[in-house]
């Protein structure tokens, strides 16, 4: 049975999203030491203490709020990939990127955001995207719309996606990184075809403004959960349309075949075909 978040437990979430930015990522935020960033799978890929910090003090905190629930944090993750394969059977977990954009934390550039998504059964129920620098939080609930959330839970304003316009006046956020190396130089080179194309290195607050209406069209290929479930659901209750490169939909369960968001079906496909022809 799909189970539900409610508006007092999304505040709870938030709270400790916030909680463990106070105590674990701020502090840290450009006082880095050089032991404490270490790579991962490579010189892009990287981690510091703020990220296993952090995720240690949010897996705590939501198993003590919500007793038997399953988390699957992208440091747990690389120690145990099995637990990819255990959300689609949980009746509730929580997909959580404690530091996204580590990158830039690391450099100290003030771009990056502590992310959550509520699950059940491989569907995404809830969204949390925070944004320590701005001390708020975009919120989403299936079904209920997505909202921007000050610290005290209050809503500040509710989040719409941009509306439809042609390929070439849509600004957007193009991941290729990830792409296979022949489809790199293809997309690549296709990028011209609209107004402005930015890169964040942050899907954080890539997706904080494309649920915002701040960007038009996002495009990935990597699907890590704790990246993406947030904010797909941020931008699907801001009314947008996501699907897979092959027109699939996305859950949670997903983890390949790449996602491209737009503000609605036709730019989806006015989007796609400019990307991948």
């Amino acid at each position: 049975m799909t189970q539900t978040i409610d508006h007092a437990a999304a505040q709870d979430i938030d709270a400790i999203l916030r909680e463990a930015t106070r105590t674990e990522i701020l502090p840290r935020f450009r006082r880095l030491t050089e032991d404490a960033v270490r790579a991962k799978n490579g010189p892009q890929d990287i981690v510091t203490d703020a990220d296993e910090a952090a995720e240690r003090r949010i897996t705590a905190a939501l198993h003590a709020r919500f007793p038997g629930c399953l988390v699957v944090g992208e440091e747990a993750c690389e120690s145990d990939p099995s637990l990819l394969q255990q959300i689609a059977d949980a009746p509730l977990s929580f997909m959580v990127d404690p530091v996204d954009g580590t990158s830039n934390f690391a450099a100290g550039l003030p771009l990056f955001g502590v992310m959550a998504a509520a699950v059940s059964h491989g569907r995404v129920i809830g969204a949390w995207i925070h944004d320590p620098l701005g001390n708020d939080t975009a919120i989403a609930l299936a079904g209920q719309g997505a909202w921007i959330a000050d610290a005290a839970g209050r809503k500040l304003s509710d989040l719409r996606a941009s509306t439809a316009k042609p390929v070439g006046e849509m600004v957007a956020a193009i991941s290729w990184r990830y792409l296979p190396k022949p489809q790199q130089a293809e997309v690549a080179g296709r990028l011209p075809a609209f107004a402005a194309v930015v890169g964040f290195r942050c899907s954080a607050h890539e997706y904080r403004a494309l649920a915002g209406g701040h960007l038009d069209v996002l495009l990935y290929n990597r699907l890590k959960p704790w990246d993406h479930a947030p904010g797909w659901l941020l931008h699907q209750e801001a009314g947008g349309f996501a699907a897979r490169f092959d027109r699939s939909g996305y859950n949670a369960t997903t983890h390949d075949g790449g996602l491209i968001l737009a503000p609605d079906e036709a730019s989806w496909e006015a989007a796609r075909t400019a990307l991948l022809g």
